[in-house]
């Protein structure tokens, strides 16, 4: 699937844009272009990938001509730029909508003009039943991917238009395991907003293997979710308490637009997923009229009465989080 191939990511100066792109150099693409807008940031990134296959553009997902200009000749696209923190969106919803709803339709019309071979976009559990203006306009985001088909024409488009979703990554920039890992560190009161708070595990390894393998196996419009497990916030505080040393806690309160769990798929959405062995697919109502789940091998159908919910979801037992936290993130004193 991926070697030779030309792929672009937007986002690519982001954590998930790093990983990725070390990871498609291992498997031998043929090309990666990084596309964003912080050209501090690609600079950085250039220093630390000395690779002749990367090239840098500086650019906007809300500029389409820019955007088309830097598909030539793409295979592969995965759509990762987003403006994401949600209380800064909440106070600034005007260009959350720019960037992660009209950045996403100009994603499509770029693919559809330069006939891409696929194109992946990065979702996330505060879609699902949205709360914030944030989950609200990756809903979107997800809704404009999967309908996307509706403008294909099979004689002229090959494009395959592929979403993924997950929660936030163990320690990705930004995480609240990060921001614990740190008041640590500094000997600050730990800070934690809830302490029913609970929230799906995945590590960047594990995002991005769930990715790649969806991009693979994906047959357009329909929505992967990996199969997690779950912990809880305080649990999360204990493990780095007990790896880093001791410090004290104060509780915080809920911030504006944030859910007490995750939710990766809603209950009304159970109605249309299948398991397909370690992820879960959400067919397209599309294709399931069509019957067209028999093109997915091993596929078998749901029945749950309940949504897919971290506060419902298997807990990780607190050695095994010791254990994910040590592997995944550096952590010296």
């Amino acid at each position: 699937m991926f070697k030779d191939k030309t792929v672009l990511i937007t986002g690519g100066t982001g954590s998930l844009g790093y990983a990725l792109t070390k990871r498609l150099l291992q498997l031998g693409v043929g090309k990666i272009r990084i596309y964003s807008r912080n050209e501090s940031k690609q600079i950085e990134m250039e220093s630390e990938f000395d690779d002749s296959r990367i090239r840098y553009f500086i650019g906007d997902v809300r500029d389409l001509p820019r955007l088309t200009r830097a598909m030539e000749d793409v295979d592969i696209v995965f759509h990762a730029a987003a403006l994401k923190h949600v209380p800064v969106i909440e106070y600034n919803p005007f260009e959350a909508i720019k960037t992660n709803v009209i950045g996403s339709q100009n994603i499509i019309d770029a693919c559809l003009h330069e006939n891409v071979e696929r194109a992946v976009c990065i979702g996330t559990d505060k879609a699902v039943s949205p709360f914030n203006t944030y989950g609200a306009t990756k809903l979107l985001m997800e809704k404009l991917f999967v309908t996307a088909e509706n403008y294909i024409n099979k004689d002229k488009h090959r494009t395959k238009f592929i979403s993924v979703r997950y929660g936030n990554v163990l320690g990705s920039s930004g995480s609240v395991v990060q921001k614990f890992i740190k008041q640590i560190k500094n000997h600050e009161k730990i800070t934690i907003t809830d302490p029913s708070m609970t929230r799906f595990s995945i590590t960047m390894d594990e995002a991005l293997d769930f990715i790649l393998e969806s991009t693979v196996v994906g047959k357009g419009s329909d929505i992967f979710v990996p199969k997690l497990r779950a912990y809880n916030i305080v649990d999360l505080k204990n493990a780095l308490v007990e790896l880093l040393g001791k410090t004290e806690s104060e509780i915080t309160g809920i911030r504006p637009g944030e859910k007490l769990h995750e939710t990766l798929i809603s209950l009304d959405e159970m109605r249309h997923v299948w398991d397909i062995g370690n992820k879960f697919v959400i067919l397209s109502s599309k294709r399931v009229m069509g019957k067209e789940s028999s093109s997915y091998q091993n596929i078998t159908k749901t029945e749950s009465d309940k949504s897919y919910s971290s506060d419902l979801a298997e807990k990780i037992p607190s050695q095994d989080l010791k254990r994910i936290i040590s592997e995944s993130i550096p952590m010296k004193n």
